[in-house]
């Protein structure tokens, strides 16, 4: 019946449907939710487009994605500067001389690193060989203890001398006054939300939602020459080799009648106490105006609270250690047997993608598989 089954339909599977439909092929897009686009899915709530699983901010230097992404929809000029709270001290994010200064109270670049170098000095660090070690000599003992260590066990639910050193080095450490996030030549949201982006890339295209690919694959696989599949690889095979790790989200969403709760789109809480990791302000990503350029007066905050994954829980981050590596390259042996079907996306993968990286991902995938 169709040449292609794409089971998910989040930025992965959108971005194959549509360019498997602009090939001339027939295409049939399944999710077991009840809506598409995946986690990037917003809705309106009080005319706040509302990120359901946690937020999203489109950045990337791959200007193809970039000029890709523009075909689809409008992104507006959002820049990511979260707020670090730790017992009520706010910092600047990611950490750049605003943090130093409030730190330490040193005001030049110099300062700042010969603050950061006593404190790795100190600490005798010449091979970090975990997360904290890591940490400490990038930006010092009193960075580590305030703003990482109770924030990063919280999200990652070990201790930070248990967590691979490789999970710290992108974040971003800066000796100027620049609190942009992300150092990226392109940032935005998609003016009208993500779910309205991925619509517009399933224009055309057959789609049904609250199906599950997995409880009828029989039949599912009987109605397509492939399958796209971006569901959990150890899924897919019933964990059959064991099961990879994940750690999970859970949101606490709130309708507020107020203007502005925190004033700011994102805001960590970073001492271990807390048990949420952020909140995020919805409205602030938009600038706080609806879609007429109007102000809005509510607000809509969410609270994040991470948690190790079960199976029935949505997946959110792979765990990425040597063990769960493993295991990994033993289902990717299984799946590259599976000569009708494609694994992709995050958790087709089990990779810790961005938004770019999977819509790159998935136009490579479409240059091979679509010829």
């Amino acid at each position: 019946m169709y040449d292609y089954l794409v089971v998910g339909a989040g930025l992965y599977g959108a971005v194959f449907g549509h360019e498997a439909k602009e090939k001339g092929k027939s295409v049939l897009v399944i999710d077991r939710r009840d809506h598409i686009a995946g986690n990037v899915y917003t809705e309106d709530v009080e005319g706040i487009h509302v990120h359901k699983y946690g937020a999203h901010i489109f950045h990337t230097n791959d200007e193809q994605v970039w000029t890709y992404v523009n075909r689809f929809a409008r992104f507006n000029r959002f820049t990511n500067s979260p707020v670090a709270n730790y017992k009520g001290e706010l910092y600047s994010l990611p950490f750049n001389m605003y943090t130093f200064n409030k730190m330490w109270g040193v005001v030049t670049p110099q300062q700042a690193a010969e603050r950061i170098e006593a404190q790795r000095a100190e600490a005798g660090i010449t091979e970090p060989r975990n997360l904290e070690e890591q940490a400490i000599s990038l930006v010092g003992r009193d960075i580590y203890e305030k703003l990482i260590k109770g924030y990063t066990q919280k999200q990652w639910g070990r201790p930070c001398t248990e967590l691979p050193a490789f999970i710290i080095r992108r974040l971003p450490v800066r000796l100027t006054f620049d609190n942009n996030y992300f150092n990226a030549l392109y940032q935005g949201i998609p003016i009208g939300g993500y779910t309205r982006l991925v619509e517009n890339l399933l224009e055309g295209i057959e789609v049904r939602t609250g199906v599950d690919y997995l409880k009828d694959k029989a039949a599912f696989d009987a109605m397509a020459e492939k399958v796209v599949f971006t569901g959990p690889v150890d899924e897919y095979f019933g964990y059959s080799l064991g099961t990879l790790e994940y750690r999970s989200v859970r949101f606490e969403t709130e309708l507020l009648d107020m203007p502005n709760y925190q004033g700011n789109a994102a805001v960590n809480y970073t001492d271990s106490e807390t048990p949420w990791t952020r909140i995020i302000e919805h409205k602030w990503f938009e600038f706080g105006k609806d879609e007429n350029g109007q102000d809005l007066p509510k607000t809509v905050i969410s609270r994040e609270y991470s948690s190790e994954w079960r199976p029935g829980d949505e997946p959110y981050y792979p765990v990425n250690d040597e063990k769960n590596g493993t295991l990994y390259a033993r289902y990717r042996e299984l799946a590259e047997k599976e000569s009708r079907v494609i694994f992709g996306g995050r958790l087709g993968e089990y990779k810790y993608y961005d938004m770019d990286q999977v819509i790159a991902a998935a136009l490579r995938t479409c240059a091979q598989e679509l010829r």
